[in-house]
């Protein structure tokens, strides 16, 4: 039978510097560099490698989400640091700040999307601890 003794995910980026910028200084995660690209310390364990890519094409999901405590205060901080997030009409439909409020309406957590500097999706999102 198969069994792998770790695992981790990875996307790519059309610049590194950029991005290693931008993971560490506005989301405020720890980030190791090497010839090969970055790697990204999840909070609560975990990583995802980050490569570069010539002819990077940006991912049309989410590749990361960050679990926060107060989805308000996430957003309103990112917001500070310029990060933009995206606004939906339908689907997700999100309020004026980007927020896709589910959990008042039974349809998940409260989740607002955002791209890094090489237009991959990421997302903050208020969960109950597990």
């Amino acid at each position: 039978m198969f069994k792998a003794f770790r695992a981790f995910a990875s996307f790519s980026v059309d610049d590194l510097a950029k991005a290693e910028a931008f993971y560490s200084g506005v989301l405020g995660l720890k980030v190791d560099s090497d010839r090969m690209g970055l790697t990204l310390h999840l909070p609560g364990g975990g990583t995802v490698f980050v490569y570069p890519k010539a002819d990077h094409r940006p991912a049309s999901f989410t590749v990361l989400n960050l679990e926060v405590d107060d989805i308000e205060e996430a957003v309103d901080e990112l917001t500070r640091q310029g990060v933009r997030f995206e606004r939906y009409q339908e689907g997700p439909v999100t309020d004026e700040k980007g927020i896709a409020r589910g959990a008042s309406k039974n349809l998940g957590p409260d989740i607002a999307w955002f791209k890094d500097p090489a237009a991959n999706f990421f997302s903050v999102l208020e969960t109950h601890r597990r």
